[in-house]
């Protein structure tokens, strides 16, 4: 049987005074053989550069993951920094639009339970999108939810392109696709022509969804009437059962004033 002494094992380490050329002397051991370790100060310095390395790693690896989870969100790249922190407030109408969605956010499990769902209504450039998508981003990075965000001539597009011989998506997929995010995003309420076809398409999104209890943010420059006109009694109806809101934004353009 080999003993430790064959192996060249050290039962106790030996030690010498080394010097290391970018810190000066240090105590040097060896526990085995003629192996004798090196300065510590370098060995904890190399360790620590790895340790950078690897967590800067691993902070671009989430960055590529949460960047191809609002790429399929289909946020545009303008608004995918818009989040709820970065919404100026600075009237109180404007303090109650964010408090909306703050808690809308914040609560959003109480929302898929109930299927609640919101409409945003006002004039261009006061800020629907950028709060209708803080929620998205907000619930994608805290809770991994699914957001979809769209316009609805684009949602309409990708059903009516299914009737072409050459789509390799059907109807029903298409409709599908539409149907599954947690919160489906639909920008652009009424600026489509209105046609019967296109009404037909969006009943048949929102009522799947409805009947799924999967919530719905809708954003529009008409009013309430206009709104509830184009998408009919009963697509409103069902948006404002489980505790729908209308959010009025009535204050004046942002990007106006910036214009100005």
């Amino acid at each position: 049987m080999n003993t430790v002494a064959d192996m060249g094992l050290h039962t106790t380490p030996k030690t010498r005074t080394d010097k290391c050329d970018t810190h000066g002397p240090f105590e040097a051991r060896c526990f085995i053989g003629s192996i004798w370790s090196k300065c510590p100060t370098c060995s904890a310095e190399a360790a620590e550069k790895k340790k950078e390395e690897r967590e800067a790693k691993e902070r671009e690896d989430r960055r590529q993951v949460w960047m191809r989870k609002i790429g399929e969100a289909g946020i545009p790249e303008r608004f995918q920094n818009r989040s709820l922190q970065s919404f100026v407030a600075e009237t109180e109408q404007q303090a109650r639009a964010l408090a909306f969605a703050q808690d809308y956010a914040d609560r959003f499990d109480q929302a898929l339970t109930t299927g609640r769902s919101a409409l945003f209504i006002g004039r261009p450039g006061t800020g629907k999108t950028h709060l209708a998508v803080g929620i998205g981003l907000r619930i994608m990075h805290r809770d991994s939810r699914t957001v979809l965000f769209t316009t609805v001539m684009r949602a309409i597009r990708r059903v009516k392109d299914t009737w072409s011989r050459e789509s390799r998506e059907s109807e029903t997929q298409a409709i599908a696709a539409l149907v599954f995010p947690d919160l489906l995003i639909l920008d652009e309420i009424g600026v489509q022509f209105g046609s019967d076809t296109e009404r037909l398409i969006l009943f048949d999104v929102l009522n799947e969804r409805y009947e799924k209890r999967r919530p719905t943010l809708l954003l529009s420059n008409l009013n309430i009437d206009e709104v509830k006109a184009y998408l009919g009694e009963r697509v409103f109806d069902r948006l404002r059962e489980d505790g729908g809101e209308a959010i009025v934004f009535d204050w004046a353009s942002w990007r106006g004033r910036i214009a100005a």
